[in-house]
């Protein structure tokens, strides 16, 4: 995965670890940066949120913006914009990196935001009631200002169609995770009766609408046809249901995993396990799940599901011309849907 973004960075002309650069060295966020660290010695997630941007080995935080600039460069220049090739660095145009970053700072604000916690459920080691209180004022303010950072940016692109595309991703990422949140308030999230079909819906509100909806907004941008802009918006769709039924995957088929590996009840192995399974004998099964579903066909299954997501994603690029940014986009979906 990292070699696959580190070609595909070189592509689109810089890495995009330094994506939101201008952002993250404003005055205003110096000082959120200098806030936070009140908070060493605590448990509070905003922490490892932070860490994250610095120490983000499998370079996942980025990873919307890159597919953002790759697919506006496997596009290239409509006929409708030949006349402004000149504002293209690197066959991107300046508008569509802006939209990158734009994507970036919505996850990364979604990302901080979801770093509150439950001050009811914590416990005496996860640090002092004061400091944790600190940091979840901290992550509802530093998330605003980069959510503010973003709305500004996105007027300036003056392009009403894709105001009306991002700001409609950001109600899907609000909806989704609010659907997470409720749940996992409930003493039985852990045994939600949840279909396939409902984890898909889930998953793309929380997960994918916003790639999906960025890569469509690209192609606006650049003055595509209809066919080129869905076919950016399956795209985007496609490889990020991928990744994320990747990340699902990882405890169930990594050879290292251990018995204590963390892994969700909610992910799409244990959602298609339990359907094959039936509800009662899946309850019966909850304290030796993680075996159960080794053993069981939900791990296939979501395979099977992950690589069919990627041949959609795949499908949806034989629009583009051949060139080396839809090679990076395909080398993208096949490092997504690889297993060993």
């Amino acid at each position: 995965w990292s070699q696959v973004v580190s070609e595909a960075e070189k592509i689109v002309g810089y890495p995009t670890s330094f994506m939101s650069l201008r952002c993250l060295l404003s005055d205003e966020l110096s000082n959120i940066a200098m806030q936070v660290r009140k908070l060493v010695g605590t448990k509070h997630p905003l922490l490892d949120t932070a860490r994250g941007f610095v120490y983000d080995s499998r370079n996942n935080l980025q990873m919307r913006g890159l597919v953002v600039l790759l697919i506006s460069k496997a596009a290239g220049p409509s006929t409708a914009e030949l006349s402004f090739q000149h504002n293209m660095v690197s066959g991107i145009y300046s508008s569509q990196r802006s939209l990158a970053e734009i994507t970036e700072l919505i996850h990364t604000a979604f990302l901080v935001h979801r770093g509150i916690v439950n001050i009811g459920e914590l416990k005496s080691c996860d640090g002092p009631l004061k400091d944790m209180q600190f940091g979840n004022k901290m992550a509802v303010l530093s998330g605003d200002f980069l959510l503010a950072n973003a709305s500004t940016s996105l007027a300036q692109l003056q392009n009403t169609k894709v105001v009306e595309l991002i700001s409609s991703a950001i109600g899907d990422l609000v909806q989704g995770i609010y659907y997470e949140n409720s749940k996992s308030s409930e003493e039985n999230c852990l045994t939600d009766d949840i279909s396939i079909s409902t984890w898909t819906e889930q998953v793309f509100l929380s997960h994918s609408a916003l790639l999906a909806k960025s890569c469509q907004a690209a192609m606006e941008l650049a003055k595509h046809s209809a066919e080129m802009q869905d076919m950016a918006f399956q795209y985007g769709k496609h490889m990020s249901m991928s990744h994320k039924l990747h990340s699902d995957l990882q405890p169930f088929v990594k050879e290292s995993s251990s018995d204590t590996m963390a892994f969700s009840l909610n992910s799409a192995p244990a959602v298609l396990h339990q359907e094959f399974l039936g509800r009662e004998a899946w309850i019966k099964q909850i304290r030796e799940l993680q075996e159960a579903i080794k053993a069981g066909k939900g791990v296939t299954s979501a395979i099977d599901l992950c690589r069919y997501h990627g041949n959609r994603a795949l499908a949806a690029l034989e629009l583009f011309p051949p060139s080396e940014a839809r090679a990076a986009l395909a080398n993208i979906v096949y490092a997504v849907t690889s297993f060993p």
